[in-house]
């Protein structure tokens, strides 16, 4: 019974390893590295979706974002901060090929601002 649990995705974002990965790295980084991810994260959807031509004007993005909202809805890590929970709605609303090319560049975020966390911290500790 555990294996079947296990196989069974339980999130959308647990379709693509890449974008699972980068998200749960997400959840764990802190509340700063978390806004400044999410509201990239926004702009890279916008780009992409402008691109795509699915979207023409501004308004029919704040639309979209706005149409899977729930102000209601606070059970998730992404729900307790606006701009986080939006970059997600967002993210979960583009289509799976997007979400894929999105993955890697949110990927490569994550990993660029622990790299930096960390070169910053060890300047510090050398500071002392």
């Amino acid at each position: 019974m555990k294996e079947e649990y296990s196989n069974q995705r339980r999130r959308w974002y647990d379709k693509d390893p890449v974008l699972s990965q980068a998200i749960e790295t997400l959840e764990h980084s802190d509340d700063e590295t978390q806004i400044k991810i999410a509201l990239n994260l926004i702009k890279i959807i916008i780009e992409h979706n402008i691109e795509d031509e699915k979207y023409e004007a501004v308004e029919d993005i704040i639309n979209a974002v706005g149409s899977g909202l729930d102000d209601n809805r606070k059970g998730r890590w992404y729900d307790i901060d606006s701009t986080v929970r939006t970059a997600m709605n967002m993210l979960q609303n583009c289509p799976e090929a997007t979400q894929r090319i999105i993955a890697k560049e949110m990927a490569k975020m994550v990993v660029d601002k622990i790299k930096t966390d960390e070169d910053d911290s060890e300047d510090e500790d050398t500071e002392e």
